[in-house]
């Protein structure tokens, strides 16, 4: 077992689209998006220890069984019956909750690294099922890059990374519980027959993102908004002051905008600057190799 603390990155995501395409007959939604992480990040420290124990430097991250990451930990020890425990220290910077995938992104970095520090020697595709159970998001950020989900947006296909340099994602101080925004949609119920050509459909989507054909979309867009209109007031500003393509991020709150140059994006970030219940990250996007060298995974 390693002796010495380590680090990791736990990166965000932003949705390049999000299609909700109906109600399924397990109760969840059929979803088809496109993941791409982020160079927001925060930071996961793992240290030996005798019991399992979380801590974080925001208040408002609980720190009992409702962490992902003490839950994802508890996981990982029973289902391989780790006698060992760990000190895990959450340092904050993702937005939660903000539609940044920041808890999920959470929970599978804590399944990475503890199958490091306890020397379980799980391969990736072991670690992804237990992180499906953990929540739908978590088994992209096994993967990272540029990739598309389907089904509950667990079931992942690795895409050709898509780059763009000059991002700027838009927090508003407001909350968007994911339950609220999915019960606006009033998605209908799928057929069998409807849902046999959703892969297909979500293959050429993702065609049409990669060869600037498409808008991006996100469907939760017109339900979120009207929940909270500072939402929609935030992707408007963002279109007034010169960025490209605007969306919602997942199910909300936060806003990404996509500027074809890092001048245009410094302006707008001086312009927002009166905006006192906005946070803002300039980022970029990480590629899968970029990703998995940080996280320095092998399998």
């Amino acid at each position: 077992m390693p002796e010495k603390p380590f680090t990791l990155p736990s990166f965000a995501k932003i949705n390049w689209f999000l299609r909700v395409l109906g109600k399924r007959t397990d109760g969840f939604h059929e979803l088809c998006t496109v993941f791409q992480t982020i160079s927001l990040c925060d930071e996961l420290t793992f240290a030996p220890a005798n019991e399992l124990v979380f801590s974080c430097d925001s208040e408002n991250v609980p720190n009992d069984e409702t962490n992902l990451v003490v839950r994802a930990a508890q996981m990982l020890r029973e289902k391989y019956s780790v006698k060992a425990g760990a000190r895990i220290h959450l340092a904050k910077k993702i937005p939660a909750p903000g539609g940044l995938g920041g808890g999920s992104s959470n929970a599978a970095v804590a399944l990475i690294g503890l199958n490091k520090m306890w020397q379980i020697g799980a391969a990736r595709a072991e670690l992804q099922a237990i992180g499906a159970e953990i929540g739908s998001d978590v088994p992209f950020f096994f993967c990272g890059g540029t990739a598309l989900g389907t089904g509950r947006g667990t079931e992942i296909e690795s895409l050709n990374d898509y780059s763009e340099n000059f991002l700027l994602i838009v927090t508003p101080a407001v909350n968007v519980p994911t339950r609220d925004a999915f019960a606006q949609l009033n998605a209908d119920h799928l057929t069998n027959e409807n849902a046999k050509s959703i892969l297909k459909i979500c293959r050429n989507e993702a065609a049409l993102l990669r060869s600037g054909q498409t808008e991006l979309k996100n469907d939760f867009e017109a339900s979120v908004f009207a929940i909270e209109p500072e939402i929609a007031r935030v992707k408007n500003k963002l279109f007034e002051l010169g960025a490209r393509t605007v969306s919602l991020s997942g199910s909300g709150a936060s806003v990404f905008a996509v500027f074809e140059k890092n001048e245009t994006r410094q302006t707008t970030l001086k312009a927002l600057e009166v905006e006192k219940n906005w946070r803002m990250f300039a980022v970029a996007t990480v590629s899968r190799s970029q990703y998995r060298d940080a996280l320095k995974l092998n399998n």
